[in-house]
């Protein structure tokens, strides 16, 4: 090598070795920070908290023969309305085309949807050696004929054992046996933070691997009609396809059942819920022996997420808790003594932050059982022991239609602080609205100043209590609000007459202008 090479391969290791330790170097020593300061924090001993990564590979190997694909063909009248829109294959993409071929499924709207001709694709898991099946409801609902396809290339056909629409979970069974079960985890035990893997067959890509990790546990999906559900939330790609396959831990067992996606645009968002395994498990169990689900309830309705002048107004130290709208007549709730305007703050030692915490904690005891309910009420705690029933979903009263011309007795004059006019029901209207004799007045007129501090008090509604005062005339709602004063929170119980209509608590702050 002569002198000038030598002298220029010099020049760049004198050059870059400088650069190389700036570059190292907090920006707080470029600024004139004390080097000592630099030293003491690369001296750190602080543990280090996460080593490495993990290799899915064992897991993969031992797991993926019990996953298996799931297809549920659907009667010509049953193919959905997004299936009938589903655009020509002339407007998809190439790329798409190319890559999934001919009967390519639409956008994707949520977490499973139809496949052109009536046909729906998922996923599932073997939980027992003689076939039985877990996976999504929506998977097969609606399905006349179901096909398992095992990863060894065996095809059956499947029978559905039984299928719950509120758990979304779906047993099925085939005719073969010997066959590679999943191990069934404790979901109980997740944690934010904890790697989980999901295998299953989206866009009909067999045994399709994602890793992530939980999101959250105990969390209600505002946007699914599933409220007896707590999902696991993760961040693990989940497609169509994946419904019904299994969330497995790092041993290997299934702690979930991959069942929705969070999207605006119908794609994975980085948002996905599974069901619990002990949760899908139970109603693997009752579909089994009696082909459906049964679920408990307390026999009472609540209301959204409490105010904080529904809290002032009811005497509450914050606004956690469930509210109690309605006491359903003859149930657990109502023998225990439980009343509207109670605030549900525990069931059997658990803490009730909101009404969405409690269906989930109810629905799965057997019905007969005991539970211990902490209510908040006239400001103090009370506990009740009720006796939970069996829900029946077929008990929900229909409701009259709104009446909305009164010919009842004359209109009680409005409070000049509460701005609410108020007028009798005659018994006819009582019957027809399912009513009570001597329950309830009718609103007649509002202020305008309360029309827009809370749009839900309206002309129609049915008052059935002032606090927690029954009223059933106008003389009694005209007694029971006279005392309140300027700055006062007034709680009326009202009754939306309405079909489907519900009873809830408003609050109304006394003093608003006419």
């Amino acid at each position: 090598m002569n002198s000038s090479v030598r002298k220029s391969l010099f020049g760049l290791l004198v050059l870059t070795t400088p650069l190389a330790a700036c570059a190292q170097q907090p920006a707080a020593t470029a600024q004139g920070a004390a080097p000592a300061a630099v030293s003491s924090i690369a001296q750190s001993s602080a543990p280090q908290i996460v080593t490495g990564l993990p290799d899915f590979t064992q897991l993969v190997e031992q797991v993926g023969p019990g996953v298996v694909n799931i297809e549920a063909k659907v009667g010509a009248r049953q193919v959905s309305r997004e299936q009938q829109q589903m655009p020509d294959e002339e407007d998809i993409p190439e790329i798409f085309r190319r890559f999934f071929g001919p009967g390519m499924p639409g956008g994707p709207q949520g977490p499973q949807q139809p496949q052109r001709r009536g046909t729906s694709m998922g996923s599932g898991f073997i939980i027992s050696p003689d076939g039985y099946v877990l996976t999504n409801h929506h998977v097969v609902e609606g399905a006349d004929e179901v096909t398992v396809k095992l990863s060894d290339r065996r095809s059956f056909k499947a029978k559905v054992v039984g299928s719950d629409e509120a758990y979304d979970v779906a047993l099925l069974k085939i005719n073969a046996t010997s066959l590679p079960s999943l191990r069934l985890g404790d979901s109980n035990t997740l944690k934010p933070g904890q790697w989980v893997v999901a295998i299953g067959s989206p866009f009909g890509l067999d045994h399709s691997v994602t890793a992530g990790v939980v999101s959250a546990t105990s969390r209600m999906n505002p946007f699914a009609n599933q409220q007896y559900v707590q999902f696991i939330q993760t961040d693990v790609a989940i497609n169509q396809g994946n419904s019904g396959g299994p969330l497995l831990n790092t041993r290997g067992e299934v702690v979930g059942i991959n069942s929705q996606i969070f999207s605006a645009s119908g794609g994975y968002m980085g948002i996905s819920f599974a069901i619990p395994i002990d949760l899908a498990v139970s109603a693997a169990e009752q579909l089994k022996k009696t082909g459906k689900v049964s679920r408990s309830m307390l026999g009472v309705s609540m209301q959204a997420e409490i105010t904080d002048a529904e809290a002032k107004g009811l005497n509450l130290p914050d606004t956690r808790g469930a509210l109690v709208a309605g006491v359903q007549d003859g149930s657990g709730a109502a023998k225990a003594g439980i009343e509207p305007g109670d605030v549900i703050t525990a069931f059997n030692g658990h803490k009730i932050n909101s009404r969405e915490e409690l269906p989930p904690l109810v629905g799965p005891l057997p019905a007969g059982s005991k539970a211990t309910i902490t209510v908040i009420r006239n400001g103090k705690p009370r506990d009740f022991t009720v006796t939970l029933s069996e829900l029946d979903t077929g008990a929900l009263a229909a409701r009259g239609d709104d009446d909305t011309d009164n010919a009842e007795a004359p209109e009680a004059p409005a409070s000049d602080q509460l701005g609410v006019q108020v007028a009798n029901i005659d018994a006819a209207t009582r019957q027809r609205l399912g009513l009570k004799a001597g329950e309830g007045v009718r609103i007649t007129g509002v202020s305008r100043q309360l029309a827009m501090d809370d749009p839900r008090l309206r002309p129609g509604l049915i008052i059935l209590q002032v606090g927690r005062t029954p009223v059933g005339s106008a003389a009694e709602f005209a007694r029971a609000t006279a005392e309140a004063k300027k700055g006062d929170v007034v709680m009326l119980l009202a009754r939306d007459p309405s079909p489907g209509g519900g009873s809830q608590f408003l609050a109304i702050t006394v003093g608003g202008e006419d």
